[in-house]
């Protein structure tokens, strides 16, 4: 690696909202910093006014500080950073590597139709006005045209670079176009004012998406022709759907901020890490220390990343788990068993005040709001079964609810008849009148109630979890029902009885 000292930089445009291979980007370069003790910088590219988004600003530091991503400098602003991109233009100019060109935007257009009716090789210029004459400026200065400055690109020749992933990479200079440094509007383009910020700033490494590895030859030359130094490139492998196809907001390319109310942010960070970085073949929980030391460019993959949701809510529910233990017991006591009691492992006050809130945002506005205590018996036999804080409300809405909402079919299974699932549920109300409602008791009276009905333990237990939860999947029956309480579950075994005279 370059002796010189790592400065790096996230530098997003505002015309959209953050997304995954954005903050992919962020994290990584960050990650670097951090291993190297370097800077972190944050520039906001704003040059293209026409299609600035209201808010996306703010969306990108809400991005980077849910997920910890701190930054040293910024945030800079270049559309507040005009007259330097300007004086390096007029350096251009005056060194003759930068021209004026007075084409409409209109001849543009008709120049690629043509092209492409001949079949040419498309270009987005023909370079008409590379070498006009004195006189010729003069006449279309006259005529109030205001001009776009562009590069004057070598014609032959080849430029190569090396990038610190795909080692080097060499482009014809031929097939490099004469690229657009400054608007008519006096607004730089990218290809300017991002070199302009990289050398005034000091950037040591640009590490960003391989999307932008086709123009890296055109700054190369840029960084010529104003004889600079130019940072070290690394460019970031794509990242692709689960199908292998450019990622998409149906794989899950939506903003960083639909994640933010579902996962936890160092399961994001842990996530977004291994897409196209990896410590070995094996290794894939991380905590934020583990990553900064042991980060580096040498192991980030050239091969496509892959966007697995799966894997993300895995490492969701990892997290989760570990985060709900209480800090002064031990793993084992955090995920034992529910003891001879009834009482279910201890959780986190952390992991309870998530769960409120997650419960708050997502159960529909007609169930009312549970109590805190009543959240904290439920956590405990919830918190195994979750890869996201959004399932709570999704798959253990039954805890909230007066009753269930089920079809009458589901209670028989498939080895039940209704007039033996009636009979199992009648006589369940029957031993339940008189029995405590703790999991242990509980399992004491309806255990033996399945060989009493003649009656295999699965079917009877599976038929009052349905009654009870609606559900054929739920947490341990008896805690649950021990949680839900003697008067609601007895209303619900009731109804369950109602269902199925009603369906027969």
């Amino acid at each position: 690696m370059s002796e010189r000292t790592v400065r790096v930089r996230f530098a997003p445009s505002p015309t959209g909202y953050p997304h995954i291979g954005n903050i992919r980007t962020a994290l990584f370069n960050w990650l670097f910093a951090r291993h190297h003790g370097g800077a972190f910088i944050l520039r906001i590219e704003d040059t293209d006014q026409t299609r600035k988004v209201e808010g996306a600003v703010d969306a990108i530091k809400k991005s980077l500080d849910w997920l910890k991503i701190d930054w040293d400098e910024g945030p800079y602003f270049q559309s507040e950073r005009l007259q330097i991109y300007h004086r390096c233009i007029q350096r251009l100019l005056d060194s003759i590597h930068a021209y004026k060109c007075y084409c409409s935007p209109e001849r543009l257009a008709r120049m690629r139709e043509e092209m492409a009716e001949r079949k040419e090789s498309m270009r987005s210029y023909d370079r008409r006005c590379r070498d006009l004459t004195p006189e010729e400026i003069g006449r279309f200065e006259s005529q109030g045209i205001m001009p776009v400055i562009r590069f004057k690109m070598p014609l032959d020749g080849q430029t190569t670079f090396h990038d610190l992933v795909r080692g080097d990479i060499t482009f014809d200079n031929s097939e490099l176009d004469d690229i657009v440094l400054l608007k008519s509007d006096g607004y730089p383009t990218y290809h300017l004012a991002n070199i302009a910020d990289d050398h005034y700033m000091e950037i040591s490494h640009v590490m960003r998406g391989d999307e932008w590895l086709s123009s890296t030859p055109r700054h190369v030359l840029l960084y010529r022709a104003f004889d600079w130094e130019p940072p070290l490139f690394a460019h970031l492998p794509m990242i692709l759907g689960p199908d292998k196809s450019k990622l998409s907001k149906r794989h899950g390319a939506t903003s960083i901020d639909d994640y933010m109310d579902k996962y936890l942010p160092e399961a994001m960070v842990n996530f977004l890490a291994l897409l196209g970085w990896s410590l070995d073949d094996k290794t894939e929980i991380f905590s934020r220390e583990e990553l900064i030391q042991n980060f580096s460019i040498e192991r980030i993959s050239r091969s496509p990343a892959v966007f697995n949701r799966d894997k993300l809510d895995w490492m969701n529910g990892y997290y989760l788990r570990r985060d709900s233990r209480p800090q002064d017991i031990n793993n084992e006591a955090a995920t034992a068993p529910v003891d001879a009691e009834g009482i279910a492992p201890q959780v986190s006050t952390d992991f309870v005040d998530r769960l409120m809130e997650s419960l708050d945002n997502d159960l529909p506005p007609e169930v009312r709001r549970p109590t805190r205590e009543y959240v904290e018996q439920i956590a405990p036999l919830i918190v195994e079964r979750l890869k996201t804080l959004r399932e709570a409300a999704e798959n253990f809405g039954f805890f909230f609810v007066d009753e269930p909402i089920y079809e009458s079919g589901l209670l028989l299974g498939k080895q039940l008849t209704v007039e033996t699932a009636i009979r199992g549920l009648e006589a369940a109300l029957e031993r339940l009148q008189d029995t405590q409602f703790d999991a242990l008791s509980l399992e004491e009276a309806l255990r033996p109630l399945a060989s009493d009905l003649g009656l295999k333990t699965g079917d009877f237990f599976g038929l009052l979890r349905i009654a009870t939860t609606g559900r054929t999947a739920a947490p341990p029956l008896f805690e649950t029902m021990a949680v839900l309480g003697k008067e609601r579950c007895l209303k619900r075994i009731q109804t369950a009885v109602t269902k199925l005279r009603e369906s027969s």
